[in-house]
């Protein structure tokens, strides 16, 4: 049996990673045409976000027809066979689950406004106050409020996303068998792996205003939530031991987290947090530009794989997904050090307690799109929140430039496959624009380079799997008041694992607080990386070091 500790997730954004049809849309064939490249990055596992029927107004996470595949992703026949050929290939699929909300094009939703009463207890249907306003003053995370009239029953619905994502009420006892019995018909095509999409949303409480005006308080880790996850596993996917579960956990809480992933607590087999991801907001606010906070990047990523590790609960590891800007623009350098801010940032995360993920074109240090013009962008947050900000008072430019750091969109170019035309993603037009850096950005080009950022992951992928302490050391912070250093130890079994990073372009001097003695470097972005009591470290020099003794 695959050990998830042990493994590697690949996240694949389908209308993006490769189309064969020359449509400008990714579909699944793209991705059985590309699973020697994965099999030689070394990945265990391939996540696809959704691919089943949808308007795509988010891209997907609007789902209308959880059992049928969109047709511009192909037919069941190409999801066979790719799970056959990703199989044969010791590669597993983990499919990306939206019980949260369905789109209002879902039947169920269809029949609720309809008039039918079983189907309008699926959903969240509440009258309106005394004067027509909306139920409650709840924000919804694309912007504007969280409620929607539905003129043909004369209530509002709850839409935590986009207007045409309407929730689904997980109070109802039939909504949660629907539920089970869609991971069990995936279940039943091979599929060894679910990623539930913002899962800790599914459990609201009480429906009243909030005084902080979002609503969050009320819905995320609601007062059931633990209870229906343990239903969902013990129904569904907790039959088959193998598989291997992913809870994405929208503004969590880490107490919440060690009871989703507690190793016996009978939930999922890990969680994604975002909070490290939210040290170059202002607050709870993304749509701003704020300098990253260094200090507050390495508490939260420290305190988590601490607190984690205590209540012996697991981590997913990551910068980046199909939400998030390119790290290499957000946390690294475009520039001068480009690879070797890339090869930092990945170095920081594989060597952590928990099962790294990286998201399609990380591993050869893609960058944020660039886009100057609204024409260019396509995911609704940006969309929308292009206008809010214009309304608040922001000059374009200003708000461009928001975009150009924050859009979701930064993720979702094009896989940059060679340097030729639309980066060898696609012979027609493609969806969104691809990244004109593919000229220099590309796999092609790195595949057999030993230097290149794909050999990195390579070999930090290839690590974990000769390494016990990579998937089972304890971790502990070193040093962790440094202005410039992140660096931490792992240990197990007589393994010792020091990971070293400097984290920024300048250089700075380190002196390490540990006996070096015993240890040699395993990896490094620089190629004579030496250790020293007193360390100049270069620009983003990353070294992962590793002592072994007999204690084992």
């Amino acid at each position: 049996m695959q050990d998830f500790k042990k493994s590697v997730v690949y996240q694949i954004y389908p209308k993006s990673f490769l189309d064969t049809n020359g449509d400008g849309l990714g579909e699944l064939r793209g991705v059985t045409q590309k699973l020697d490249y994965l099999k030689e990055l070394g990945v265990d596992y391939i996540w696809l976000t959704p691919f089943f029927v949808s308007p795509q107004n988010d891209n997907g996470y609007d789902v209308a027809d959880y059992r049928t595949i969109d047709p511009r992703y192909g037919t069941m026949e190409d999801f066979e066979e790719l799970a056959q050929q990703a199989n044969r290939r010791g590669i597993r699929l983990m499919l990306d689950m939206v019980f949260n909300h369905t789109s209002t094009e879902h039947i169920w939703f269809q029949k609720a406004l309809a008039g039918d009463p079983v189907y309008q207890d699926y959903y969240i249907f509440r009258p309106a106050r005394p004067d027509g306003s909306a139920p409650t003053n709840w924000q919804s995370k694309f912007g504007g409020s969280a409620w929607e009239y539905a003129p043909q029953v004369g209530k509002y619905y709850l839409h935590l996303f986009d207007k045409t994502q309407a929730d689904l009420n997980w109070e109802n006892p039939a909504v949660r068998r629907e539920v089970q019995q869609i991971v069990r018909f995936w279940m039943d095509k091979g599929v060894k792996g679910f990623r539930f999409d913002v899962v800790n949303l599914i459990s609201k409480g009480e429906y009243a205003d909030d005084d902080q005006g979002d609503g969050r308080r009320f819905y995320t880790d609601g007062p059931r939530i633990h209870e229906f996850l343990q239903e969902l596993n013990r129904e569904s996917f907790g039959q088959d031991p193998e598989i291997v579960t992913v809870g994405e956990m929208s503004s969590t809480s880490m107490e919440n987290c060690f009871r989703y992933a507690g190793a016996d607590c009978g939930e999922l087999s890990m969680v994604f947090s975002f909070h490290h991801l939210k040290v170059d907001f202002m607050g709870n606010e993304k749509w701003v530009i704020v300098p990253a906070d260094f200090g507050r990047l390495k508490e939260l990523l420290f305190s988590w794989q601490e607190g984690m590790a205590a209540h012996n609960a697991w981590n997913a590891v990551f910068w980046c997904n199909h939400d998030q800007p390119r790290v290499v623009s957000r946390f690294g350098d475009e520039g001068e050090y480009w690879k070797k801010s890339a090869k930092m940032l990945a170095g920081v995360i594989h060597g952590l307690r928990g099962t790294p993920y990286v998201y399609q074109g990380e591993e050869l240090g893609m960058t944020n799109a660039g886009f100057t013009r609204l024409e260019q962008y396509r995911d609704v947050e940006s969309l929308n929140h292009f206008q809010i900000l214009r309304d608040k008072g922001l000059s374009e430019e200003s708000v461009y430039n928001i975009l150009k750091i924050h859009s979701r969109d930064n993720s979702r170019t094009p896989m940059q496959w060679t340097a030729g035309e639309n980066g060898g993603f696609t012979t027609g037009t493609p969806w969104i624009n691809v990244n004109p850096n593919t000229s220099r950005i590309n796999a092609a080009s790195q595949v057999e380079d030993p230097d290149s950022i794909f050999a990195y992951y390579k070999a930090l992928i290839r690590l974990r799997k000769e390494y016990d302490v990579f998937a089972y050391g304890d971790f502990a912070p070193v040093d962790q008041k440094h202005p410039s250093v992140l660096a931490y130890r792992r240990e197990y079994k007589g393994q010792s694992l020091l990971c070293v990073n400097n984290f920024y372009r300048a250089g700075c001097r380190w002196h390490c607080p540990m006996l070096l003695e015993g240890y040699r470097v395993l990896l490094s972005n620089y190629s004579d990386s030496t250790p020293a009591a007193d360390w100049e470290l270069r620009p983003y020099e990353s070294v992962l070091l590793i002592r072994e003794t007999d204690d084992s």
